[in-house]
């Protein structure tokens, strides 16, 4: 085994036109008052190599270009398609006539673990809540359904950019089977 070196990565990697023009995952990602930099900026990055459609940012949720989020994405932020929203619930509406199913990552009394994402979820937007008071109970109201990511200790969930990165690729794995 041999780590492969930067120089040797670059040269796997397609250049930033190519990735603008190349076809999209088929899901995207809502961050509904999403209050750190850094968090937002972790998503881009994450963002970019799921190649999620594109991430919807909505209400205080931070927009590039700021130092904090490129510092975070790495570039991300050039090559992830944005858009803002002002409130939550006109981002949900537009996904919605896209033809989108809305699926919120949050802590709901009907329990349904992330891992029980389907190929007929999709095409998909999952929302994602800030960092302590999760999802806004309007916006809950208009998604289709929730998904959670089991906690087994003290905690009852996981930092917003880490539980993104779950169901980002988590949505990945599922919504390309049958592309392999």
């Amino acid at each position: 085994m041999k780590k492969i070196l930067y120089q040797e990565l670059l040269k796997q990697k397609p250049d930033g036109q190519s990735i603008k023009d190349a076809v999209r995952s088929n899901f995207s990602v809502i961050l509904d008052n999403i209050r750190s930099l850094h968090n937002v900026g972790s998503l881009f990055r994450t963002s970019d190599g799921a190649m999620v459609e594109r991430l919807l940012l909505c209400g205080y949720t931070p927009c590039p270009p700021r130092k904090e989020i490129d510092k975070t994405a790495l570039g991300a932020t050039q090559t992830v398609p944005w858009q803002y929203f002002e409130s939550v619930e006109d981002a949900i509406e537009s996904e919605k006539e896209l033809g989108k199913k809305i699926i919120a990552l949050e802590i709901t009394d009907e329990q349904k673990s992330y891992t029980e994402l389907k190929m007929s979820d999709f095409p998909a937007s999952f929302v994602l809540g800030n960092e302590l008071s999760g999802i806004s109970g309007e916006a809950l109201s208009l998604c289709d359904s929730a998904l959670e990511i089991p906690m087994l200790g003290l905690k009852h969930s996981l930092n917003v950019s880490v539980a993104g990165g779950i169901i980002i690729f988590e949505a990945l794995r599922v919504s390309t089977k049958k592309m392999k």
